[in-house]
């Protein structure tokens, strides 16, 4: 009983890491993402059109797709050799797996939750995203961190890009980067072109911040090659070390950042980034004082805000963090 206790075990570990296995073979997202360091300018531009209509691609014949993309037939299917497959129908046949799974994704929620209270839902959502925010803290790079903090200080100016779901996280970054310090660029556009026109000034002496989670941003991880290209420090605040994010950036900050639902789960990342302003603050402290007190007269010069909603200068809630407390507690002593 004993012994067959043991096999059935070894059978049960080695059935699931034959599972893993074929679920890797089939991830063509990640195969295509450590192999496009080394793409040329057309192979890239195939992978921009799968990342962003890969339920387009996967019906595309190589002619049809290498017409789509603007690039021939042979430049189609020495792509997908470059990559790993035998030939265009093998990298289809797994183009074709991969979109299959993201769309059973909703099948597999209701599988999953389906017969769930709401308390439930709600209780497993958080528990997850609780995870996700140890996961990060476990992984992360403190040195990366404090580099780039004094990256984006420093920097003469700094542009910020993030995407899709991505945006409400530029948005968030660039408010209280704003508050912390001048010349502070948020990209907004849906056009490449017009990427490139916001930073056609981005120089050496300027700070790049790139936000991207799966799926990749195309147009994100274009405007970092371009800031890269331009000698900027460019930042990569992506979910891991396989992400193509890096292939640009001289700083990678990691928050894992998986599919809960249907919907992307940002709290990781979103606690990374208050990370960094909490941290800017506390480097300067002086500064973010003036800045706010100044933003405080302008409201009230201009009526902004009723006068009962304006009181966090002598709070000082951006800088009320528990290394402060712990400090002036510490002097009482």
């Amino acid at each position: 009983m004993f012994k067959s206790g043991i096999l059935c075990k070894i059978l049960d570990f080695w059935q699931k890491g034959l599972a893993m296995a074929i679920e890797n073979r089939y991830d063509i997202i990640t195969r295509i993402n450590e192999y496009y360091g080394r793409m040329s300018k057309g192979q890239k531009a195939i992978s921009a059109f799968i990342y962003d209509h890969y339920d387009q691609a996967v019906f595309m014949t190589a002619a049809k797709l290498g017409d789509t993309v603007g690039v021939s037939e042979s430049t189609v299917v020495r792509y997908a050799m470059f990559i790993g497959y035998n030939g265009y129908p093998e990298f289809q046949r797994d183009l074709e797996y991969w979109v299959q799974n993201k769309i059973n994704s909703v099948q597999k929620i209701g599988a999953k939750y389906g017969k769930s209270s709401q308390s439930e839902i709600l209780n497993s959502v958080l528990q997850a995203d609780i995870e996700k925010i140890q996961d990060t803290i476990h992984n992360l790079d403190p040195t990366a961190f404090e580099t780039a903090v004094d990256i984006i200080l420093e920097a003469k100016s700094v542009y910020i890009m993030g995407v899709r779901s991505c945006e409400p996280l530029a948005d968030f970054l660039q408010f209280y980067l704003n508050m912390i310090r001048g010349n502070v660029v948020l990209l907004k556009t849906t056009s490449v072109s017009e990427t490139f026109e916001q930073m056609i000034r981005i120089d050496e002496r300027d700070a790049f911040v790139g936000i991207s989670f799966p799926r990749y941003s195309m147009r994100t991880l274009k405007a970092m090659e371009f800031a890269n290209d331009r000698n900027a420090k460019v930042i990569a605040v992506t979910d891991s070390v396989h992400s193509p994010m890096n292939l640009y950036s001289s700083c990678n900050l990691f928050a894992r950042s998986d599919m809960v639902s249907i919907v992307d789960s940002l709290v990781a990342p979103l606690s990374m980034i208050n990370a960094l302003v909490v941290a800017m603050c506390l480097k300067q402290p002086e500064e973010v004082k003036e800045n706010l007190k100044n933003l405080e007269e302008a409201w009230n010069n201009y009526q902004v805000y009723l006068n009962d909603e304006i009181n966090f200068i002598d709070e000082e809630p951006m800088l009320n963090y528990p290394l402060r407390k712990r400090s002036e507690s510490e002097e009482n002593f």
